[in-house]
């Protein structure tokens, strides 16, 4: 895996990708030629259950939807009792190979957040990091179970190895200064029992400081890969080559980044997908910097969601092709969080039909992989 990928250096400082229409308004959503809207509001990630419908969650209900998206069923509860647990937003779901329906996230109703200026710190800051699964194709959930009381930023991606292993990334708040860690969590029986990795710590201070928000494959060599959102301008890598118990090699990744969560997916051609948000809009070198303070981070960084972006790898992240914009929705004069386009998920809704939906802005769209394979390396 090469530390640094000139490929996406090069477009992101010189804006390659050349898809951008100079005809549209600053604040309106543009989307590329070859996406298109999807006919529902759901939020992803998205499963598919046995009879081949499309299962959503969100907060409190589960929902069905028969006719890919453009309906969907009431919602069914998924708690008994509606006040003690809330699902997060920032979630992550997954369908085993047994047909096992397991999610994993933040339980918003125990949220406590402290952060105080004048210490640097959240002391006693509290958001449970929960798991549970679904025998049923999501009509019911089971083995819910809390696995840490610390603040989690984040429960972004969850996958399945080759040897039946289930994984999925969680985050972990670390004080004295408050700064933010990522793990991981892998179960060997389809969510019943987990066990965390050791953590990733690599320093930092602000209640945005640190590591967070990580994305996660499996390599073709077997390792696992995560890419971890950072301050630093690119994303970082982590490799494990237990099944995620221990990561053990973490380096820069050379992907140029804002500070914003990717999301990385083994598509069904063996391809990798990566979408996120990119430093600096498509032919631009430089945004508004935030942070630098200790507050928000240890050091000033772009916090650049205004545009979404998509690369596709046919070598397991050595190479990528050249950076696609596929939506933006700008305001050079007052970037901010009204119009950014971030947070995705990637749900392969049949091989090579990819829908992209974001957390932050909104965003629900189709794409053909097809559409974005033409440059990559014969």
């Amino acid at each position: 895996m090469s530390n640094l990928n000139s490929s996406l250096i090069a477009a992101v400082l010189f804006g390659v990708s050349g898809l951008l229409s100079s005809a549209h308004a600053a604040d309106e959503l543009w989307l590329d030629s070859r996406v298109t809207l999807l006919p529902t509001d759901k939020l992803g990630p998205f499963v598919r259950t046995s009879a081949g419908e499309v299962l959503a969650i969100d907060a409190t209900s589960s929902y069905v939807g028969e006719d890919e998206g453009q309906t969907w069923s009431e919602p069914r509860p998924l708690f008994t009792d509606q006040e003690s647990i809330k699902v997060s937003n920032e979630r992550a779901l997954f369908r085993t190979r047994d047909g096992v329906i397991i999610a994993a996230y933040m339980n918003l109703a125990e949220r406590h957040w402290t952060w105080s200026d004048d210490l640097g710190d959240a002391p006693g800051a509290r958001l449970p990091t929960y798991a549970m699964r679904s025998l049923d194709d999501g009509k019911t959930w089971q083995d819910i179970q809390k696995l840490h009381d610390d603040w989690s930023g984040a429960v972004r991606d969850m996958i399945q190895t080759e040897d039946g292993r289930v994984i999925f990334t969680a985050m972990k708040m670390r004080h004295d200064p408050g700064r933010h860690s990522v793990l991981t969590y892998s179960s060997t029986n389809d969510g019943q029992t987990w066990k965390a990795s050791n953590l990733i710590d690599l320093g930092g201070a602000g209640h945005h400081g640190g590591v967070t928000e990580p994305t996660l494959t499996q390599l073709r060599d077997g390792r696992l890969w995560m890419l971890i959102r950072t301050n630093w301008g690119e994303f970082w890598s982590a490799y494990s080559s237990d099944g995620g118990q221990f990561w053990r090699v973490i380096q820069p990744s050379g992907i140029p980044a804002s500070s914003a969560p990717g999301l990385l997916k083994r598509l069904d051609s063996g391809r990798l997908l990566l979408t996120w948000n990119r430093p600096f809009p498509d032919g631009k070198s430089e945004w508004p910097l935030r942070g630098g303070d200790n507050l928000w981070s240890a050091t000033p960084v772009s916090n650049h969601r205004e545009e979404l972006s998509l690369a596709l790898s046919d070598d397991d992240g050595q190479t990528w092709t050249t950076p696609a914009v596929i939506a933006h929705r700008h305001d050079t004069i007052k970037p901010g969080g009204a119009r950014w386009l971030a947070y995705p998920y990637v749900f392969e809704a049949k091989p090579g039909e990819l829908w992209i939906t974001t957390m932050q802005g909104g965003l629900r769209v189709k794409i053909q992989e097809a559409d974005f394979v033409t440059d990559l390396k014969e």
